[in-house]
């Protein structure tokens, strides 16, 4: 069974082809960090547009390295949410029309749940139950999922997700965009004791809480302007 995904959740264009629920035939995705870049973040309206301009080439690639025909794909799926409202909307209303034109079932993923199932892709006999952390875009969320479909909330961001707070604080640093992979390779090379800053989670329970890290960092900056 061939079944063609698309997402559009924020601000990269994508669509894959799996067989089987488990084969990855295709996976092509556009990226837009040139067009956000000078923002140092996602624009939203900036976003749409973007897949607007890229959601039909995206879609054709997939199927042709894929080599899958249109006719040959028995469902398509899209995510439904969350996620940037109209970057939602562009992905939904494609993969509609597209289901209703060729006849096929259309299947709404939740963005999240999307996540956790990815991980069997690529261990497909990862008992139940298991432990899962979702960092992505505006969340950072700790599940445990006990079985198909259900799934048992830990604890989550009380306030920003860590990627915003990677995404800021490189701001605030000057490094660049997209922040996160830039900090992470720089961490490798620092020293863990140098400067003491909040631990993001909380003591007493499993929810996160990043703004006061991010915080933290300003105000090490303010006082440390020349500091490495």
């Amino acid at each position: 069974m061939h079944i063609l995904g698309i997402e559009t959740s924020c601000d990269e264009t994508a669509a894959a082809v799996i067989t089987d629920g488990t084969q990855i035939r295709s996976t092509i995705v556009a990226s837009q960090v040139e067009v956000h870049k000078k923002y140092g973040g996602v624009v939203p309206e900036l976003a749409c547009r973007k897949h607007i301009e890229n959601i039909v080439p995206v879609v054709r690639a997939a199927l042709d390295t894929a080599r899958v025909s249109l006719e040959e794909i028995e469902a398509i799926a899209v995510t439904q949410g969350p996620g940037l409202i109209g970057a939602l909307l562009i992905g939904v209303s494609f993969a509609k029309a597209l289901a209703y034109a060729r006849r096929k079932p259309l299947v709404p993923v939740n963005h999240l749940e999307g996540h956790l199932y990815s991980l069997l892709l690529t261990y497909p006999d990862l008992p139940f139950p298991f432990l899962t952390l979702i960092v992505s875009g505006g969340h950072t969320d700790l599940y445990v999922v006990r079985q198909h479909g259900e799934y048992t909330l830990l604890g989550r961001t009380l306030d920003d997700a860590a990627g915003e707070a990677f995404d800021k604080v490189a701001k605030m640093l000057q490094l660049g965009y997209p922040g996160g992979p830039i900090i992470d390779a720089l961490a490798t090379k620092g020293n863990p004791a140098a400067i003491r800053f909040p631990r993001p989670m909380s003591d007493d329970s499993f929810d996160f809480s990043f703004s006061g890290l991010k915080t933290a960092v300003r105000q090490y900056l303010q006082k440390s302007p020349s500091s490495d």
